[in-house]
C-alpha cells in the first residue's frame, strides 16, 4: 500500500466549496462527539459503539440539513474518525486500569485549523482524474474539477482519495494497493543504528551521520510571524493572514525535515546493508525530559523509522525493533551496564577499560540484541561491507567512508 500525493489549484470556486465542506465536516465530528460526550455524563454506564455514534449522526443530520452537502462516503469516515478516537479513549482506560501511566484524555472537539481534510474512502466515481489537453483535471463529487499537477504516476488499484487544506494550499492524497511479489534477501549485512540528536544515527560501522539544524536557520522568521499572530485581534482577518504565514514558514520547515529524512532512507537502504536494527523508541516518556523535548520533536526519529522500514520492505530488507532498555549504558565487550550522563560522549568501561563513542557503543548493542551474534554480523564487530567479490543484489550508488557522513545534495 502507497500514498501519493499531488498538488492541486482549485479556482476560487472550487476553494469556497472546498473550504466550505471542511468546515461543514468539522461541525458534524463536533456535533457527535458532543451529543456522546453529553449521554456519556449523564450515564456512566452508557456503551459507545457503532449503533450509537450512528443514532447521533442521525440526529445531528435532522438538526442540521446542510450536513447533507457533504459527500455520503465523507460522512462515513466522519464517522470512522470518530470511531477511532473513541478506541484510542478505551485503550488509554484500560492501560490506566492496568497501572501504566497514560493520561486517559476524553476525545477533544477539533478547531478549524486542526480538521483540514476530508475524505473519499471508497473509488465508486466520487473522484476521477481526466485528461484535459496537456493538463490533468481531479473531478471530485460535490466540489467539482480543479487542476491536479500529477508529476508522478500512481501504481497499482486507487482505493481512497484525501483532499487536505495545509498552510492556504491544496493536496489530494491517493491511497494505492499493488499486489507485487518481493524477493527476499539473505541477511548477510546487518547493521545496528543509533538514533541521537548530535548526530542523527550512529551506525554499528562507526559511521555517523549529521542532521542539519533546519529550526536554527529559520529561527527568527518563526518567532517574527508567532508576534505577529499574537499581537493581532482574534477572529480578524489580519490575524488569519498572520497564522497562513506563520503556517507556511513551518510547512517549509517540515519540508526540509521530510526531505533529509527520505534522502538518507534511501541511501541507506541502497548501501548494501541486508537488515537495519533500531531501537523501539517510546518518544512520549523521552519529551517528558522539558529540556531535550522541543529537539526530540524536531529530530523526528518516528518518521525516519517509518520511511526506513517501508523502502526497506519494498527492496526485500528488513528493519528489527529492539528493546532499548540499557543500550547506552551497557558496554558492547563485556556487557557491563554503568550510568551514562546525557552529558558524557565518550562510553569508558569501568569493567574492561573499553573507550567508545557512546552512539557507536550502543548501536553495536541494538545490532547484538538484533542478531544474537550470528556469524558475519557486525555484532562481534566483524565489518558489515560486503567482500571482495560478493554479489550484490542492488547496486551501492551512494558508497559511505567509515567515520564520515555521506553528503547530500
Amino acid at each position: 500500500m502507497r500514498a501519493y500525493k499531488f498538488r492541486v489549484y482549485p479556482d476560487e470556486k472550487r476553494r469556497e466549496e472546498t473550504d466550505k465542506r471542511l468546515i461543514l465536516a468539522q461541525q458534524l465530528y463536533n456535533k457527535i462527539l458532543e451529543k456522546t460526550k453529553s449521554e456519556y455524563k449523564n450515564s456512566r454506564k452508557f456503551v459507545v459503539n457503532k449503533s450509537s455514534l450512528n443514532k447521533y449522526m442521525k440526529e445531528a443530520i435532522d438538526e442540521n440539513k446542510d450536513f447533507l452537502k457533504l459527500y455520503s462516503q465523507t460522512r462515513q469516515d466522519i464517522f470512522i474518525r470518530l470511531q477511532k478516537a473513541f478506541q484510542n479513549f478505551f485503550k488509554r482506560c484500560r492501560d490506566k486500569a492496568q497501572g501504566k501511566k497514560a493520561k486517559v484524555g476524553f476525545p477533544r472537539f477539533k478547531s478549524a485549523d486542526r480538521y483540514c481534510s476530508i475524505t473519499y474512502p471508497q473509488s465508486n466515481g466520487s473522484f476521477l482524474i481526466e485528461k484535459a489537453g496537456r493538463s490533468n483535471m481531479l473531478r471530485i463529487a460535490r466540489i467539482g474539477r480543479v487542476k491536479i499537477d500529477l508529476h508522478r504516476e500512481i501504481n497499482g488499484t486507487v482505493k481512497t482519495m484525501t483532499i487536505k487544506r495545509d498552510a492556504g494550499k491544496y493536496y489530494a492524497i491517493f491511497t494505492s494497493v499493488n499486489e507485487i511479489e518481493i524477493k527476499k534477501k539473505e541477511d548477510i549485512n546487518p547493521v545496528g543504528i543509533d538514533l541521537g540528536l548530535d548526530p542523527f544515527i550512529a551506525m554499528s560501522d562507526r559511521t555517523t551521520i549529521d542532521k542539519p539544524k533546519f529550526v536554527n536557520a529559520r529561527k527568527r522568521k518563526l518567532a517574527r510571524w508567532q508576534k505577529i499572530v499574537a499581537k493581532r485581534k482574534k477572529g480578524s482577518r489580519r490575524r488569519e493572514k498572520a497564522k497562513t504565514s506563520l503556517q507556511k514558514e513551518w510547512q517549509h520547515l517540515n519540508n526540509e525535515s521530510d526531505d533529509f529524512a527520505h534522502k538518507l532512507s534511501n541511501k541507506l537502504v541502497n548501501l548494501g546493508y541486508t537488515s537495519f536494527a533500531v531501537e523501539d523508541l517510546r518518544i512520549q516518556n523521552m519529551v517528558k525530559n522539558h529540556n531535550l523535548a522541543g529537539s526530540i520533536y524536531r529530530a523526528s526519529w518516528n518518521k525516519f523509522i517509518q520511511l526506513l522500514s517501508y523502502k526497506a520492505e519494498s527492496a526485500g530488507l528488513k528493519v528489527i525493533k529492539v528493546n532499548p532498555r540499557n543500550t547506552t549504558k551497557q558496554c558492547s565487550v563485556c556487557g557491563n551496564i554503568q550510568d551514562m550522563p546525557l552529558s558524557q560522549k565518550m562510553y569508558i568501561c569501568t569493567g574492561c577499560g573499553l573507550q567508545m563513542d557512546r552512539q557507536i557503543n550502543a548501536s553495536i548493542n541494538i545490532l547484538k540484541r538484533a542478531t544474537s551474534g550470528l556469524e558475519g554480523s557486525h555484532a562481534r564487530e566483524d565489518s558489515v561491507r560486503p567482500q571482495k567479490g560478493a554479489v550484490v543484489d542492488e547496486p551501492r550508488t551512494y558508497p559511505a567512508i567509515a567515520g564520515e557522513a555521506p553528503t547530500f545534495r
